[in-house]
């Protein structure tokens, strides 16, 4: 064989190398941004359970005196996250804002009672718990009335459930086409060496011989694709963050280190255990059937 056709024999199998690599990279980027919802799938949702927020309007007599005890005192049950104190000086500026400054003229003071905003625990944010801590909050002499959208925690609880069945239906259909398809491109990169291996047994390799390089290489390819997967990954996440900087409080680098985790150890995993078969048949393969 001349040096040219070597060369050319060489350079056709580092494309198939990079190919591969590419390839099982790209499926692991779809195991990485899975992972990334399973891991932060509770995290989310209760960040969106923690946005909703209670109003409770105090008595018009109350002052900020009033507000401030009422709040420290609220602070303290197991169901609050926390609680805002919103002055007649805020509310009337966000209800000037949504009627128009002019709404005043016709009242000799502002109408516009001191509230409390409050935020749930994301545990205590269903239409039933809803209703027991409004029953508690409005215990309090101070209070005039507990304000919150019921259909919207109706509707949030409702929808939460209805994505997490379909999330998690996704994702175990993404994670099984990934294996599929990395266990594929293992098979193929394998398999076009398989004269490689019948040679290496004519000579009397035995078949843990033959099979220790192709395992060195399957760690390498699996660290590889994993790495281009985690780099591609974050990429996604900055672009993703510049468009959503709240995802800053959603995803924390414990999650991340997780899911960087479970990238390296699927990429890995994956390759070598598919090598060893696919290598293992192969060794029991007579001549004709390398044909076929």
């Amino acid at each position: 064989m001349s040096k040219e056709e070597n060369r050319i024999i060489r350079r056709r199998l580092r494309n198939a190398y990079a190919s591969s690599i590419i390839s099982i990279s790209m499926v692991l980027l779809l195991t990485g941004i899975a992972a990334l919802l399973i891991v932060n799938a509770r995290t989310v949702s209760d960040y969106f359970k923690e946005n909703l927020q209670l109003s409770v309007i105090l008595r018009p007599e109350a002052g900020d005196s009033e507000a401030e005890a009422y709040r420290k005192s609220v602070e303290t049950l197991p169901f609050i996250k926390a609680a805002r104190i919103v002055s007649r000086e805020e509310g009337t500026a966000d209800l000037q804002k949504m009627l128009g400054e002019d709404f005043l003229s016709v009242f000799a003071e502002s109408p516009v009672p001191v509230s409390v905003e409050i935020t749930l625990q994301a545990d205590y944010v269903s239409p039933d718990s809803v209703a027991f801590v409004r029953r508690a909050l409005a215990a309090s002499p101070t209070v005039e009335e507990v304000e919150y959208q019921q259909s919207l925690v109706e509707a949030l609880t409702s929808n939460l459930a209805k994505i997490s069945l379909v999330l998690g239906i996704f994702i175990a259909l993404m994670l099984f086409i990934s294996f599929v398809l990395i266990n594929n491109t293992v098979r193929l990169n394998v398999f076009s060496r398989r004269f490689t291996v019948h040679t290496m047994q004519l000579v009397g390799a035995t078949r843990a011989f033959i099979r220790k390089p192709f395992m060195r290489g399957a760690v390498v390819q699996g660290l590889l694709s994993s790495v281009l997967a985690l780099l591609l990954l974050a990429g996604v996440l900055v672009l993703v963050r510049r468009s959503f900087p709240q995802l800053a409080d959603v995803i924390g680098p414990e999650s991340l280190a997780i899911v960087a985790g479970t990238v390296l150890l699927c990429g890995v995993l994956i390759c070598v255990v598919s090598t060893y078969f696919v290598v293992n048949k192969l060794t029991s393969l007579d001549k004709d059937q390398l044909y076929y």
